[in-house]
């Protein structure tokens, strides 16, 4: 039995025999299994610009995450190459190779530049990309590194995460959970926020550990494994949580979204739900896209149905970032596609370069977003 299983092609293999195919291998192959939707039509109510593009590479077949560091975005492809852009202009600030491939887009975190290769290495560089350290670790690194406050956080295939120091890249802790036996492969890492690091597990759970020493602070249970057969088991968290106020948010693949305390882990709400590509929230909602592709808003004080976008079924839509008056999803074709936060209508629609946004959107500012293509284009997006 293969025990890590692609995400987006989620093509679930038990015993060497393929069993099921139900969402799309279009960001690592062909296109959607299920008959994507056509583009609708619809009044627009906001002016879509783009701002500034470069170009860092294709990711081929791997989820590549750009990260902000103060006034820098940086991103990079596959082969190695990272670049970093002012984010007003988009001027080049710094452009380097990593000397090797690289397997989980770029981190950002104290201070560093920071990368990952599916050998298991971790490499940082000072802003101005001269290379600082690097340390080999025990699994694939498929998610950015982050970290803050000295320590440097990354994660590993094998179920692992380690805590190391940002001087040296020794390590500090970590932090290593049992994997089951079928599991979807991630390329989700962790959010440190407020002290804490927090990552979702196949399994259905999430964990708070803390920053400066890797102790767990609590787990909670997104959701149960449910039926009769591993398939029908698999119930893992796949994306990233998210954190807002007092709450922090998770959502598992054949499972549920839930809410709970940032402090204690209890659990403030939860309902049925089931998403391989994330969620989004603000100060009003959750937003969440599920494994249809359909978009939802949640209220996040107690989970009750705000709206529900279904006309982006089938392609295969990234998590939702919430900005300001709206909520942003890219998908497999390239589209840029813009939403009111008030009722989920469709409110302005941008074409990218064709190829799969693959990660959420990211906010620059308050009307500024960015999104990272397959084939390696980086936009930054104004919407008013």
């Amino acid at each position: 039995m293969r025990r890590l299983l692609p995400l987006a092609v989620v093509v679930l293999l038990l015993q060497g025999c393929q069993t099921v195919s139900n969402t799309y291998d279009g960001w690592f192959g062909s296109g959607p299994k299920q008959k994507a939707a056509e583009l609708a039509s619809f009044e627009t109510r906001a002016t879509l610009r783009v701002v500034w593009q470069g170009n860092v590479g294709g990711a081929q077949r791997i989820a590549f995450y750009p990260a902000l560091g103060g006034n820098t975005i940086y991103a990079g492809g596959a082969a190695g190459q990272i670049s970093g852009f002012n984010t007003g202009s988009g001027a080049q600030q710094v452009r380097f190779e990593a000397g090797k491939p690289l397997s989980g887009g770029i981190g950002f975190g104290a201070g560093l530049i920071l990368a990952g290769t599916a050998s298991g290495e971790v490499l940082a560089f000072e802003p101005s990309g001269k290379p600082l350290w690097r340390v080999q670790l025990t699994g694939e690194v498929l998610s950015p590194p982050t970290g803050a406050d000295g320590v440097i956080v990354v994660r590993t295939g094998d179920g692992r995460i380690y805590g190391l120091n940002a001087a040296d890249g020794k390590r500090r802790w970590v932090y290593q959970r049992a994997m089951p036996p079928l599991a979807v492969r991630s390329f989700a890492g962790a959010v440190v926020s407020r002290g804490a690091v927090f990552a979702g597990f196949p399994g259905g759970r999430l964990v708070a550990i803390s920053l400066a020493n890797g102790n767990v602070g609590w787990e909670a249970v997104v959701a149960l494994p449910k039926g009769t057969t591993e398939l029908e088991r698999v119930t893992d968290v796949t994306s990233l949580p998210v954190v807002e106020g007092s709450q922090v948010c998770a959502v598992a693949y054949q499972g549920r979204v839930a809410c709970f305390d940032l402090i204690r882990g209890e659990t403030i709400w939860a309902r049925d739900a089931s998403s391989v590509a994330g969620m989004g929230i603000d100060a009003r909602n959750v937003y969440v896209t599920d494994d249809r592709g359909a978009v939802l808003a949640l209220d996040r004080r107690g989970g009750a149905s705000v709206w529900r976008q279904d006309r982006l079924q089938g392609r295969w839509a990234t998590a939702p970032l919430a900005l300001g008056r709206y909520v942003i999803v890219g998908d497999y074709q390239g589209y840029v596609h813009v939403m009111s936060r008030d009722d989920g209508a469709f409110v302005a629609r941008i074409a990218t370069d064709g190829s799969a946004i693959q990660v959420t959107p990211a906010a620059l500012d308050l009307s500024t977003f960015l999104v990272q293509t397959r084939n390696g284009g980086v936009y930054a997006i104004n919407v008013q």
